[in-house]
């Protein structure tokens, strides 16, 4: 049964504001998109009212969920502070240096949303903490974010790689494509269907190639643009990580969008992460960016399990010879000089870039290839970092 805008805005009716108007006359939603059952839109309203919008979400994201036909709504409160409102109420200051709002602790005027990386560093109180808000994804042993500091350096390649190479070494793996500005995995993995809904509502991760897959590349059409306020993106990745149903895993790897920002520091804050994997090309620009993401991790206290030089060097198919495009060894230099591991060198090689392009990852389509190998070595040195969190879990 299809679903259409009208029907959704028929349901969102029933649904007012705290000021008593109507939802859909309250001049606050975005646009709807309904794809295949899927529907998602924001809830766009001034910063200083955020804490009262937050029930008018639930109950809009509710009363689209109750529609026949709809098998999946994502609704995101978006808050931004409007030109001319008026400040946030004034605040107290501890010794430490925190503020105090009427609505309990906070670090200034981000309040309403992902906390800057310096309001990650150790508090007097830790319930007071944003990490206190952490929670364990039941049934995961362990969740590894895949991160870069910046994008085109084969991160989601290597991410989705990197799980088939755990796999291999008879662990039970799950891949969150947490890149919502630009999903990639539905190309890499070739998953064209739209996931299902459990008993309890929850998502059902795409099984492909032994791994339990969720993208929210699986909701929107690929030629969809992906605009997101901060706000909306904490939403969305709470979701991605809380509403689908991941099963017993012992390693859920989690494809970053490439930086630090509001996505990073969400994912942090939700669960406790057991460590973090920085990608990163030879080049110096993009290890200038590689140690921001590093150094972002280490300032929320997660554990960077190692670097990934990937595009290492260009090894020619035809006769073998072997040249540094980008330079080569900056990302092992890097490692050493800021004592985190070097995990090892991924080659700029046409198997790579051909199979991710075809939805077969090398380690699939070439599982006794050298490329194969490289990802099955760096998974083994993940896991071993990882196997106390995952025997004990």
């Amino acid at each position: 049964m299809s679903v259409s805008q009208q029907q959704v805005l028929d349901g969102l009716a029933k649904v007012t504001s705290p000021r008593g108007v109507p939802l859909i006359h309250a001049d606050v939603l975005s646009e709807i998109v309904v794809t295949d059952g899927k529907v998602l839109f924001s809830i766009n309203v001034d910063a200083a009212e955020a804490r009262a919008w937050e029930s008018v979400r639930a109950q809009a994201e509710a009363a689209v969920r109750a529609i026949p036909g709809v098998t999946g709504a994502m609704v995101a409160l978006t808050a931004e502070r409007k030109p001319g409102s008026a400040p946030p109420a004034p605040q107290r200051h501890d010794h430490a240096g925190h503020s105090h709002g009427p609505g309990g602790h906070s670090h200034g005027p981000q309040s309403g949303g992902v906390q800057p990386v310096s309001a990650h560093r150790p508090h007097a109180n830790p319930a007071n903490s944003p990490m206190s808000k952490q929670a364990e994804i039941p049934g995961v042993a362990a969740i590894i974010a895949v991160a870069s500091g910046k994008g085109g350096v084969g991160k989601s390649t290597t991410a989705l790689n990197l799980a088939l190479g755990l796999r291999d070494l008879g662990l039970k793996v799950g891949l969150l494509d947490a890149d919502i500005y630009g999903p990639s995995v539905p190309r890499l993995t070739g998953i064209n269907e739209k996931p299902t809904l459990d008993d309890n509502r929850k998502m059902i991760p795409i099984e492909r190639f032994g791994l339990s897959i969720m993208s929210i590349g699986f909701l929107v059409e690929e030629e969809t643009a992906m605009i997101w306020r901060g706000p909306m993106v904490m939403s969305a990745i709470t979701q991605m990580l809380r509403d689908v149903a991941w099963g017993t895993l012992d390693v859920l790897i989690v494809d970053m969008p490439p930086g630090t920002g509001d996505a990073q520091l969400t994912l942090a804050q939700n669960v406790p992460l057991k460590g973090a994997v920085i990608v990163s090309t030879p080049q110096d620009l993009a290890l200038i960016d590689a140690r921001r993401g590093l150094a972002m991790f280490t300032k929320v206290n997660v554990p960077v399990l190692g670097i990934i030089e990937n595009m290492s060097y260009f090894q020619c198919p035809e006769c073998g010879t072997r040249s540094d495009i980008f330079g080569h060894g900056g990302a092992r230099h890097e490692a050493e000089r800021l004592k985190v591991p070097f995990l090892g060198e991924v080659p700029l090689h046409m198997s790579i870039r051909a199979m991710s392009d075809a939805g077969t990852p090398v380690v699939v389509s070439e599982p006794n290839g050298p490329h194969a190998a490289i990802y099955r070595a760096i998974g083994t040195q993940i896991r071993d970092r990882l196997q106390g969190v995952i025997a004990a879990a």
